[in-house]
């Protein structure tokens, strides 16, 4: 069944007017919904992002409250590479203990770095 409405309207991407055949209809062309379609992906991926980001705790804050760090702690903590770590142990630069497979770092022995 067709029908003979035809409403004036402003399409919602790119503004310009049309005749629109339905009251549904919010884009003067295809092109135009693909467009803002696009738009609209790319604006929830974008918002997605900020609130996963807002989620996650600062690091940081947690590691610094401790005495005995991990490795992994220590990576996040200097900002430097889980290997690098591990050569600064090995160099004598840092001292570590090991506890059964775990790798220990004291806190006092970080600031020991920077003194």
């Amino acid at each position: 069944m067709s029908s003979n409405i035809r409403i004036e309207k402003t399409c919602h991407h790119c503004g310009e007017t049309f005749v629109a055949k339905t009251t549904v209809t919010k884009f003067c062309s295809d092109r135009c919904a693909k467009m803002n379609y696009k738009k609209r992906k790319r604006e929830e991926k974008l918002q997605g992002a900020i609130e996963q980001e807002q989620h996650k705790a600062p690091v940081t804050g947690i590691v610094s409250n401790k005495d005995f760090l991990s490795v992994k702690d220590v990576c996040v903590l200097l900002g430097a590479s889980r290997w690098t770590i591990y050569r600064m142990i090995d160099n004598g630069q840092l001292k570590a203990a090991k506890i059964g497979r775990r790798t220990i770092i004291s806190r006092e022995a970080i600031n020991q770095l920077f003194k």
